[in-house]
């Protein structure tokens, strides 16, 4: 290490030169504070009080390896474990989607839409629950719900029931493959929710290395060839277990919002609305009126 000193002034200066070689001066910035803070409880206050503030030599080597991953486009979330939901902790891993804000938009919006029934006894299923961000922020805006949570991935699951238990919650967890359904599920739902892979394989060059190399490939991608299959799998099995008045949320695809439109209706689904996310992407369908009532 070329650093000057272990004084964190140093340090700070020397490792956001480092990060300026693939992030901007902000974000570099910005990444070395959430390292500095996150391992050694250092904020900018902390700092300011007092200039000649040091790092041990194992401290130094903790920060030199996190800074090691970050230039190997490792997300801050899977290097420090954890990232904030909807003003919720949640640990994270290689084996779960980082949440993104585009999703938070989404629980807003459930919520908003079920003012009346926040303390009423609803049901509710989080489809490809992941790390379980939706399930157990719905469980915190509906505690009086009784929350399910469902994925394919054990190891995923482990990290969801984490979750589930460090904020507090409790919610029936699922091992499944909606895809192919195992378990014979009882429940009928007044919510069915999904944030499913949706990423067509062709968009991969849009996206950035941090997510290509790091994130869970089988969370995030679908074929070109039937990108709509896990939305399909999800409103065939609403129709046996959403209740009357029930609704669906997905976070879609923002390039196949009319032909998730044209699903929707071809599946017996007559009432259809696409909301536009924060950046004006058509991100959010909500789902109803199941013709066959």
């Amino acid at each position: 290490m070329k650093v000057a000193s272990n004084l964190v002034r140093d340090i700070k200066k020397y490792y956001r030169e480092q990060l300026c070689s693939i992030y901007d001066y902000d974000e570099a910035n910005s990444l070395v504070l959430i390292l500095l803070e996150h391992y050694f409880k250092i904020d900018k206050i902390k700092m300011a009080l007092d200039p000649d503030l040091r790092l041990s030599e194992s401290e130094m080597l903790t920060f030199h390896f996190a800074v090691k991953d970050l230039l190997k486009n490792k997300p801050i979330q899977y290097i420090i474990g954890e990232t904030e939901f909807c003003d919720l902790k949640f640990k994270v891993n290689e084996n779960v989607l980082i949440p993104r804000p585009e999703t938070a938009e989404m629980i807003f919006k459930i919520v908003n839409s079920q003012q009346s029934t926040v303390n009423s006894h609803c049901s509710i299923i989080d489809i490809g629950t992941g790390s379980g961000c939706i399930a157990i922020s719905l469980a915190k805006a509906f505690p009086n719900s009784k929350i399910y949570a469902l994925d394919i991935s054990e190891e995923a699951l482990k990290v969801a029931k984490e979750n589930a238990i460090n904020n507090n919650v409790n919610i029936n967890f699922i091992q499944d493959d909606i895809l192919n359904l195992k378990n014979k599920i009882e429940t009928k739902f007044d919510i069915i929710v999904s944030n499913p892979p949706y990423v067509r394989e062709l968009e991969k060059a849009e996206m950035h290395n941090n997510v290509l190399e790091w994130e869970p490939h089988k969370a995030l991608f679908v074929s070109d060839n039937d990108p709509l299959i896990f939305y399909r799998s999800i409103l065939e099995f609403a129709k046996t277990h959403l209740k009357e008045n029930g609704e669906i949320w997905f976070e879609i695809n923002e390039y196949l919002s009319k032909e998730m439109t044209a699903l929707c209706h071809e599946l017996g689904f007559s009432d259809v609305n696409i909301y536009k996310d924060f950046r004006g992407k058509e991100r959010v369908v909500r789902v109803a009126e199941l013709l066959s009532y």
